[in-house]
């Protein structure tokens, strides 16, 4: 009885933790590359600025699409 239900929820947890650390690595490189881009260009910051707050909020996106599907799994 114990078993199936750590299973489950630690299934559930292991996909949110992996899509949070998906979605921090990736808010880490569109940092690195934005300041970059600012760094050589730095005439294109607002262009750059606004790309990039787009591109995490799209990364973040994911962390909520996992929590999502953990509350919307249904339970045995």
């Amino acid at each position: 009885m114990l078993m199936p239900m750590l299973a489950e929820g630690l299934s559930g947890n292991l996909h949110v933790g992996l899509a949070a650390l998906g979605a921090a690595i990736g808010v880490g490189f569109i940092g690195m590359k934005a300041s970059e881009a600012v760094g050589r260009n730095p005439g294109a910051s607002t262009k750059i600025l606004v790309q990039s707050i787009l591109a995490i909020a799209f990364a973040e996106a994911i962390v909520f699409y996992a929590l999502f599907l953990v509350k919307a799994a249904p339970s045995p």
